[in-house]
């Protein structure tokens, strides 16, 4: 009868390093991310900086105003080329933090429902007579948990796709809507320079 309150005790600590894992899996993975993300607005701020450094030095080098406008309208496409590069980017950090983020819930839910299942069969080896109704309703606790987890698991990676669907279909947009702006603009500079 002593077994007993030692498997719980033995339970709930090996729940809290199990806890404590993940926690820490998923803290080093943030910063990893955080990291990632600090990298790219560096680098897309350093790519800015020179971009525009040199577009307002031919701005200015421009002898006429058609030749402003057209150095103006060429500056439209890499542009938003390197806005949807930076959104790309953007997209693959957040998908590839949530992948992982999912990875490492899954095993260790996985890995505390395994625990959890042990510490109830267990006890109920040395659960006192007329106890069977309770243990099978404790299982089927357990049971019902872990579908409603999976069913949750699988909504939320239909929500990812959906969302990754989403940002791309807006980067096809946005290409799409700067691939054909140099040609409007060119033909603003042209009308104004005429």
């Amino acid at each position: 009868m002593f077994a007993i309150p030692e498997q719980f005790s033995n339970a709930t600590k090996a729940n809290f390093e199990t806890q404590f894992a993940l926690f820490s899996s998923l803290s080093a993975k943030t910063f990893e991310s955080v990291e990632k993300l600090v990298e790219l607005n560096i680098a897309t701020a350093r790519a800015a900086m020179e971009s525009n450094s040199n577009t307002a030095r031919q701005l200015l080098s421009a002898k006429a105003p058609q030749e402003f406008f057209q150095v103006a309208a060429s500056q439209a496409q890499p542009a938003a080329e390197k806005a949807v590069a930076y959104n790309r980017q953007l997209a693959a950090i957040a998908t590839g933090t949530g992948a992982e983020f999912s990875k490492a819930a899954e095993g260790q839910i996985v890995e505390a429902n395994r625990k959890v299942i042990a510490l109830v069969d267990e006890v109920s080896k040395n659960a006192p007579a007329g106890s069977e109704t309770f243990v099978a309703a404790v299982k089927t606790a357990i049971s019902n948990a872990n579908a409603g987890y999976e069913q949750f698991s699988k909504t939320t990676k239909q929500a990812v796709e959906a969302i990754e669907n989403n940002v791309n279909n807006a980067v096809t947009q946005f290409t799409q809507a700067a691939a054909k702006a140099p040609g409007a603009a060119a033909n603003t500079a042209s009308a104004a320079a005429a």
